[in-house]
């Protein structure tokens, strides 16, 4: 699709109320005037294919046009989901009991399909022994929907069993316990490493990881407020401050006050080797965001990402020079 075909789609599907609130939000933030943010977001949609949320995210109002060139924004992201994932295999990572089965050595844990197949038998089998456990909706994306049930939810089960009916079809599954380094920077939430991998024309391997932070809430995403850091490859260890959606920075996580920078990923090595193994599975899917938890055994993987968000690699706070993402991308493809 061309960049003033795709602006044009965008412009139908846009939440005019939402962009309002992000432009009076920016006028606030920068001083700059409605007309002139108006004016220049709508350079950057029209030559990046940036929408205002790229805008605001990666803050390219305080970048030049060469830095520009180097975010990855919503266009050039779909783009290249488009061109390496195959949508006829998007649904062994969209469809949760699909990823579980086919990554079964990778998930490490007990889960039940929950939908209206689902006997009371099975469901007392699954919660034998538990003392809680995670509800995943079948599909969805960004933590919406997931819920945490303790075993004070299931002592009437026949409630329960209705309740999972009503909440619609997903999965109950055994909750990750983290490794204690990684709960040291958030105990609220498991904290996930996003990596993602790509088996690019010029190079196979992975692109970027960043590690999700929790914030006092169950999720550590991003959308749910969230926070991320990047991550140094090569060695596991936070390159970067963290930042969340808002723009907010931290040196510190406010609630361990556990320093961000140069914080130390257990079993990166694992991590990684898990993750290079897995994206070969299907070769269809050249671009995965893999989402992998620290236990006290070694990684393990909550999900893989068949289109992967593009928010965390664009928050400014991760590019103090200013340079995006893109140049990682375009050692693996042609851009």
């Amino acid at each position: 699709m061309s960049k003033i075909g795709y602006v044009f789609k965008r412009l139908r599907k846009i939440d005019t109320k939402r962009m309002e609130e992000t432009v009076q939000y920016l006028m606030k933030k920068t001083g700059r005037s409605r007309d002139w943010l108006m004016r220049d977001m709508a350079i950057c949609a029209l030559l990046y294919n940036a929408g205002y949320m790229d805008y605001k995210i990666a803050e390219m109002y305080n970048l030049t046009p060469a830095q520009r060139k180097t975010v990855i924004t919503r266009g050039k992201s779909n783009n290249i989901v488009r061109r390496m994932n195959d949508k006829q295999y998007w649904h062994f990572f969209d469809d949760k009991t699909q990823f579980n089965t086919l990554f079964a050595d990778q998930v490490k844990r007990s889960w039940v399909k929950a939908d209206k197949e689902l006997t009371k038998e099975a469901l007392i089998a699954f919660l034998s022994g538990k003392e809680s456990c995670l509800y995943k909706p079948l599909e969805g994306s960004s933590g919406q929907g997931i819920q945490k049930f303790a075993a004070a939810d299931w002592q009437d089960i026949d409630a329960f069993m209705n309740k999972l009916k009503e909440m619609g079809d997903g999965i109950l599954e055994e909750l990750v316990v983290q490794h204690p380094v990684m709960a040291g920077m958030c105990p609220t939430s498991v904290n996930t490493i996003r990596v993602a991998t790509l088996l690019g024309d010029k190079q196979e391997g992975i692109v970027y990881a960043f590690l999700r932070i929790g914030n006092g809430k169950v999720m550590d995403n991003v959308d749910c407020g969230g926070m991320a850091a990047r991550v140094d490859v090569d060695s596991g260890k936070l390159l970067t401050v963290a930042a969340d959606k808002a723009g907010n920075v931290y040196d510190t996580h406010p609630m361990t006050g556990t320093p961000i920078i140069g914080f130390t990923i257990p079993c990166w090595e694992e991590a990684k080797a898990m993750c290079l193994e897995a994206m070969r599975k299907v070769p269809q899917m050249r671009f995965i965001a893999w989402d992998v938890a620290i236990t006290a055994d070694g990684p393990v993987f909550i999900e893989g990402n068949s289109f992967p968000s593009h928010a965390i690699p664009q928050f400014a706070a991760h590019y103090p020079d200013g340079i995006g993402i893109l140049p990682q991308f375009e050692k693996f493809i042609d851009l």
